[in-house]
């Protein structure tokens, strides 16, 4: 029996010029299914409070009227900088993170070239070093708070022991002494950070330059300035800059040494922001501050990886 099979006549679908079909390939969908977790935390935590945070800088947003929240456009960045306190406020952040700055890099830097070189014990010398950065900063503000005390804290006992001094200093009581304080605590915190890296950098140096450069004739001195500072110029461009966004953010210490006082002469920018929220219940010029840090922080940047060109590793 001749049985004649149906011819099936195979057609390929034309897509359309210009309606390409998009199709997420099976290993695109095993990837986004295993970054989503991640940018969901990141989006939740991250993201939504910092547009909320802008949203609200724009707000009337005071725990006292919460039925009256509304659009006010620039009025709360008006009423930040003009604000008696903002002069006193900024200057102060100036000062904490310039001087923190300054003298974190100097010490960590010492101690790093200490600690470059094998000694008996160094491991234990090396932890002793780096354990204050593994603490809670409000901690650290506490333990300094305890220290500047004017009737038992070691400072003061220290400086008329020595003579330096003939009565205790009411440290954390006057404005100049205070800020003062504040910083030499934020000082001693921070020196272990910059020591830790400057500590891997100078690690990573090839003992073979130090060799080639004493048989060039370069002495210690030259082989610092030649070889040394130039091969963890990177690392130290960029732990600077890390550091400046850091402290500037970094309200802990202040918060737990002096909270602000003696009459605001302590505050910065980032235990302003605090204070407009717990004393002044004010949550749309508290995200004023924010935005205005945010801000000061970016257009540092941008300026700083412009004359440090770290993008290329500070290859001046």
């Amino acid at each position: 029996m001749d049985t004649q099979k149906p011819i099936v006549m195979m057609t390929k679908q034309v897509v359309p010029e210009g309606k390409k079909s998009f199709r997420i390939s099976k290993e695109g969908r095993f990837i986004f299914l295993c970054l989503l977790p991640a940018i969901l935390f990141v989006s939740v935590f991250t993201y939504y409070p910092l547009v909320r945070g802008i949203i609200m800088s724009f707000q009337n947003y005071t725990l006292f009227d919460l039925m009256n929240i509304q659009f006010i456009g620039l009025d709360n960045f008006v009423n930040v900088l003009t604000s008696p306190d903002f002069p006193r406020v900024a200057m102060n952040s100036f000062y904490w993170v310039f001087f923190s700055l300054v003298f974190q890099l100097l010490f960590g830097f010492m101690l790093a070239l200490l600690m470059r070189k094998k000694f008996r014990g160094r491991g234990i010398y090396q932890a002793f070093v780096f354990f204050p950065w593994a603490m809670s900063g409000f901690l650290i503000g506490l333990i300094w708070r305890w220290m500047f005390n004017a009737q038992f804290g070691v400072i003061n006992d220290l400086l008329l022991k020595t003579g330096l001094i003939d009565a205790p200093i009411s440290f954390l009581a006057d404005g100049t002494w205070a800020m003062a304080a504040v910083i030499i605590a934020n000082i001693w915190y921070g020196v272990a950070f910059f020591a830790i890296m400057i500590l891997a950098a100078l690690q990573s140096i090839p003992e073979e330059l130090y060799e080639a450069a004493a048989m060039d004739g370069a002495g210690r001195i030259q082989q610092f300035w030649r070889v040394t500072l130039p091969y963890i110029m990177p690392t130290m461009l960029v732990t600077i800059l890390l550091r400046v966004i850091w402290i500037l953010n970094f309200p802990d210490i202040i918060y737990a040494m002096t909270n602000g006082a003696p009459a605001g002469s302590t505050h910065i920018f980032a235990t302003y922001m605090i204070d407009k929220v717990i004393f002044g219940q004010d949550y749309g010029q508290a995200s004023a501050v924010g935005v205005i840090i945010v801000v000061i922080l970016m257009l540092f940047t941008i300026f700083y990886v412009k004359a440090t060109k770290v993008e290329k590793g500070g290859d001046f």
